[in-house]
């Protein structure tokens, strides 16, 4: 079957104008151009469009699906099987979530007694989950299954005195990142601190540090771009600045 652009859209749910911005950048174009100089789909095009709705949904950017979709070794069965896992991923996020907020309010209206564990097990899940998703791969390959493995039973085991502990730390990381680099000085006292608070914010993860180590995960930060997404998001040049006083303070650089 044949769809024309409107048609299409609202199959799918998406404007026109995002049919055509698809097409301008080169991840969806039209089977063909008919005589009156519509834009006609055809299967294959209905398929592709829902790989792109799949990866949008699990909040790939337009130049990833670009690269994923455009790339001559792409297998559209294997991509839905990779989608199906990813969303039995999220499910089971929801579920712990919506676990963790049912035992909450049990517990608020004086039908069950939550230990502090349980009250941040959900969300303790999640951060594994989202870390395997995002970074698994990549940190077992650098450091091994068994680190990552560790690693993730340590945070599943965190209290909750810990766990703000944890987000202590990094806001103080930050804060002191900020000094440093107004500063300008990656060896300086701030930066200093900064990579300071990063050691001990790591060894929340980590059953043991080594500087090589730590080395090596700021060398991690700048060279993929999530990483480095995540820190510059704090101000562009945050994931450099900390890879270079991180170097500094462990000796990697002097």
């Amino acid at each position: 079957m044949e769809y024309t652009i409107q048609k299409l859209g609202q199959l799918a749910g998406v404007s026109t104008r995002t049919l055509r911005y698809y097409d301008e950048i080169g991840i969806l174009r039209p089977a063909r151009i008919n005589s009156s100089g519509y834009r006609i789909y055809g299967r294959e095009e209905v398929d592709r469009l829902q790989q792109i709705l799949f990866y949008r949904e699990l909040g790939f950017s337009l130049e990833q699906i670009g690269s994923i979709v455009n790339d001559p070794s792409f297998d559209g069965t294997r991509a839905l099987i990779e989608h199906r896992e990813r969303l039995l991923e999220r499910r089971q996020q929801l579920d712990a979530l919506i676990a963790n907020v049912d035992k909450t309010i049990a517990m608020k209206e004086g039908r069950f007694k939550m230990t502090d564990r349980e009250k941040f097990e959900g969300f303790k899940k999640k951060l594994v989950e989202d870390n395997e998703r995002k970074y698994g791969e990549e940190i077992r390959e650098k450091y091994g299954v068994d680190t990552m493995n560790r690693s993730n039973a340590k945070v599943l085991n965190m209290t909750e005195e810990e766990h703000h502990e944890l987000q202590r730390l990094e806001r103080e990381m930050f804060s002191a990142l900020q000094a440093g680099m107004e500063a300008g000085d990656p060896a300086g006292e701030a930066a200093q601190k900064a990579a300071d608070l990063h050691k001990r914010w790591l060894t929340f993860f980590w059953d043991s540090y080594s500087p090589e180590a730590h080395a090596g995960l700021v060398e991690m930060y700048v060279a993929d771009e999530r990483f480095k997404a995540y820190y510059d998001n704090q101000g562009s040049g945050t994931a450099e600045f900390l890879r270079d006083a991180v170097l500094i303070y462990t000796g990697a650089k002097n």
